[in-house]
């Protein structure tokens, strides 16, 4: 970045002045000085457009925030702006993808509640966006805020119908239902779009989440209509498989009754199997449905047959029929969930795993909202998959056990989406690993429900009650390190940095006594991001890279505590630390801009220890392994100057102007001039090669300023032949007063 920085930051200071005083067009003045004197710097930028902003002058902030965003791109307070002033000049469409621009920006930066703001903004302005409704509903699903996902669910479900993808709505009613199952507005969305009637829009404001009568509405409270707005929602307790038998009774039902058969033997059979099986006595249903499948062949007999065989202890036999069943979309989420329980019972637990695993997946992506929540559900349970196949057969019994648990009950389908995100939590930061642990750990079902209240806690900003579950969940399972995870943000939160250091050491730690480093590296870059310059942790994080061979983010983490030892003041061991980290540079053959880098910043130590020499020769190697890197140039120009070799200066000097001129950088050939002219104002040479610039630029009174000051040194120094030609190009320049250097030019003889 070049440029006088004591100017920029005067210039900044008097805008922010002139902003205090709300003197808008004094603030455009200053910011834009500071811009000119530092155009690469993104707060001037940022101040400049909101004094643009200000002085209503929309067009030109909307510019000024967009080259804002260009040098900053991480930062999301240029995109807000510039998404406001869209807004403000009516441009709607345009400024919704900016406000969604703004919140892939936030999500970056791990900030939810902001990147939940921005996309609200973008649904208020434009109507009808479902991939941003999806993503909102997911976001208030993750945050705990039950009743805005549940109107973003039906809001998307409004929009696929408007969309006449049906299905799609259905989906998104469902996962409202799935958060509460009484919610009137989602009961009677459901009711509309099953009999293929008009979806409207959701009230915004909820007021309570049982239905109110309208007055001239008739109440039969044990009418049909009323019967199944009650079902909707809820889950038979038998999970998946028994939500596959309830489809597969109404299949075969229709086939026996449509079909073309006239074996009045096997209709009976299948008649009679029905009836035992809605009767709940299984022994006579297997009987009966045995009977009829030799005659009867359907997916829907078989899936039947399957699972009463599973429930009965008839493992062997169920696998036959179930396998079957596979066959039939409808059914394959109950088949595969009744191969799990059979395959459990005969301890084939590796086949159970992966049937229970599918089965999990086939139900939560049913009610996925977009391809894109389906893809990441494939991906987290693709890891599962992965996690639990090399396990023991002790791991798995008790992994199964758990899913067959997780997959039975009224509320199965609520559970099964807060394991799974859970698990998604674990598996990102701590690999497969972590995903597996939490499946076997005692009580995992209880540590699930206390691990969702802390968090939610901790979003809320009640750290007390988030310590408070959480020293219940370690006193159920003391070992369960992602409480200690919580307990140290929940120590950050208040305050009590060291506290936390040393609780996030201690996990890490225990993850490396179990030989789970990736989970161990996760949290040492978590302690970091927080206290960087932590050193312990650094050292620790740096050992655990080095015996995993992973040199590239070891090498980083050197340059970064050679860094953290020069910010403390320990020189010595920043320069050591820094020469370790370009011996591995050269070792593993590292990027020459990575290389540079490392050998700029042992220069500069070298520079503090007055060792020059040395100092010199390092930027001479980073000038031939980077040709173009001016920072090697500039700082090599400096130390020739200050040891009065001129020449080699002034060489060094020409080939970064060349690099300059090669990229049409004019203003940092000028800002180049000009410091060099301020730090070595008797150099003939740089006054020389400023006021040629200047004239070029046709920036004249200037131009004169400089050869006028060079003519005198010139004199000075008995150069009178180079004097005179001085003043012939001043006379060029027509100076206002040309006479005085016309007789100055006699009186030397010009």
């Amino acid at each position: 970045m070049s440029g006088n920085r004591e100017v920029y930051q005067r210039y900044m200071e008097e805008g922010h002045n002139a902003v205090w005083d709300q003197n808008w067009q004094a603030a455009i003045k200053a910011y834009t000085q500071a811009v000119r004197e530092i155009a690469e710097d993104p707060e001037a930028y940022i101040s400049l457009g909101l004094a643009l902003l200000r002085a209503g002058r929309l067009e030109d902030a909307f510019k000024v925030y967009n080259r804002a965003h260009q040098l900053a791109p991480d930062d999301p307070v240029p995109l807000e702006k510039s998404a406001d002033i869209l807004e403000r000049m009516g441009k709607l469409k345009e400024a919704a993808q900016q406000y969604i621009k703004v919140s892939e920006v936030y999500l970056a930066l791990r900030d939810l509640d902001k990147a939940i703001g921005n996309w609200s903004r973008a649904t208020q302005l434009t109507p009808g966006l479902v991939s941003i409704h999806a993503k909102l509903a997911q976001a208030y699903e993750r945050v705990g805020d039950k009743r805005k996902a549940i109107r973003e669910y039906l809001t998307l479900a409004f929009n696929y119908r408007r969309l006449n993808e049906t299905d799609k709505a259905i989906k998104s009613v469902e996962r409202a239902l799935r958060l509460d199952k009484n919610n009137p507005q989602a009961l009677n969305i459901m009711r509309a779009l099953q009999s293929g009637g008009d979806v409207i829009l959701p009230d915004d404001e909820e007021k309570s989440t049982k239905a109110k009568p309208r007055l001239d509405e008739d109440f039969d409270f044990g009418s049909t209509g009323e019967m199944e707005r009650a079902k909707v929602g809820e889950s038979d307790p038998l999970g998946p498989m028994g939500e596959a038998m309830d489809i597969a009774l109404g299949l075969l039902a229709n086939h026996v009754v449509s079909g073309d058969s006239t074996d009045l033997a096997v209709i009976g059979d299948a008649m009679q199997a029905m009836q035992y099986h809605r009767q709940q006595v299984f022994p006579e249903a297997v009987a009966a449905y045995q009977r009829a499948e030799s005659r009867l062949k359907h997916p829907a007999l078989q899936l039947n047959l399957g699972v009463l065989l599973a429930l009965t202890d008839q493992p062997q036999e169920a696998v036959k029929r179930l396998s079957e069943a596979l066959k039939e979309d409808k059914l394959s989420a109950g088949a595969m969930h009744g191969l799990g329980q059979a395959y459990f019972k005969l301890k084939k637990h590796k086949q159970a795993s992966r049937y229970l695993i599918q089965s999990l997946q086939s139900v939560d992506s049913s009610l996925a909202v977009d391809e894109n929540e389906e893809a990441e559900l494939a991906s987290v349970y693709s890891r599962l998959l992965s996690a639990v196949e090399d396990a023991s057969d002790e791991a798995m019994n008790t992994v199964n056990t758990r899913f067959l648990k997780l997959l039975s009950g009224t509320d199965w389908k609520q559970r099964i989406a807060e394991t799974r995100r859970h698990l998604d939590e674990m598996m990102r930061t701590g690999g497969a690993g972590a995903g597996l642990e939490f499946l076997v750990t005692s009580g995992s079902d209880e540590l699930t429900e206390a691990v969702s209240r802390i968090d939610r806690f901790i979003r809320q900003g009640l750290l007390i009650l988030a310590m408070d579950e959480a020293h219940r969940a370690v006193e159920y399972s003391p070992y369960y390190l992602p409480v200690h995870v919580r307990m140290a943000e929940v120590m950050m939160r208040e305050g009590r940095v060291r506290q936390a250091i040393n609780k996030y050491n201690y996990v890490a730690r225990a993850y490396l006594v179990r030989d789970e480093t990736e989970r161990a590296a996760s949290i040492l870059s978590e302690v970091l991001e927080i206290a960087p310059m932590d050193i312990p942790s650094r050292t620790s994080l740096i050992n655990l890279l080095e015996g995993e061979q992973r040199w590239d983010e070891a090498l980083d983490q050197y340059v970064h505590l050679a860094k953290t030892y020069n910010q403390l003041g320990n020189f010595e061991m920043s320069r050591e630390t820094y020469g370790i980290a370009e011996r591995l540079a050269k070792k593993t053959n590292a990027v020459p801009v990575k290389l540079g880098t490392i050998k700029l910043a042992i220069a500069e130590l070298d520079l503090l220890r007055a060792d020059t020499a040395r100092a010199k020769r390092i930027y001479e190697e980073i000038i031939e392994l980077l040709p173009d890197d001016e920072r090697a140039y500039r700082a090599v120009i400096d130390i020739y100057y200050t040891q009065h070799n001129h020449v080699e200066a002034t060489r060094r000097l020409d080939q970064v102007l060349g690099i300059y001129a090669k990229n049409k950088q004019v203003s940092k050939i000028v800002q180049l001039l000009e410091e060099m002219v301020r730090n070595y104002p008797s150099d003939s040479g740089l006054r020389f090669r400023l006021a040629r610039m200047y004239s070029n630029m046709g920036r004249n009174p200037e131009a004169i300023e400089q050869l006028d000051v060079l003519g005198n040194l010139q004199l000075e120094a008995g150069l009178h032949k180079d004097a005179i030609n001085t003043i012939r190009q001043i006379i060029k320049l027509k100076p206002q007063n040309l006479n005085d250097y016309k007789r100055l030019l006699a009186q030397l003889g010009g």
